[in-house]
């Protein structure tokens, strides 16, 4: 596993035994129960994720602060926009 300090985030998902789509829809879910300009980490090893999480928080209010891969561990950290 990555070596992240989970307390920088408001929310911290690990999905690293998680397929497709359920990176994504934790994701989702634990976004929308979060406060504004909250802060969530998500770490996935599924590929979709690369593609999925990204794409979703393009269209949405949510915004992207970092998205990387690091030895097949995608990591996302995504802050809750003001709306």
């Amino acid at each position: 596993m990555l070596p992240i300090d989970t307390t920088e985030y408001d929310v911290f998902i690990d999905a690293l035994e998680d397929r497709c789509p359920m990176p994504l829809l934790k994701t989702k879910m634990a976004l929308t129960k979060m406060s504004m300009n909250g802060r969530l980490c998500i770490v996935a090893s599924d590929e979709g994720s690369m593609k999925d999480i990204p794409r979703y928080i393009e269209m949405s209010e949510y915004i992207m602060e970092q998205s990387q891969i690091i030895d097949g561990v995608y990591m996302f950290v995504i802050r809750k926009g003001d709306v």
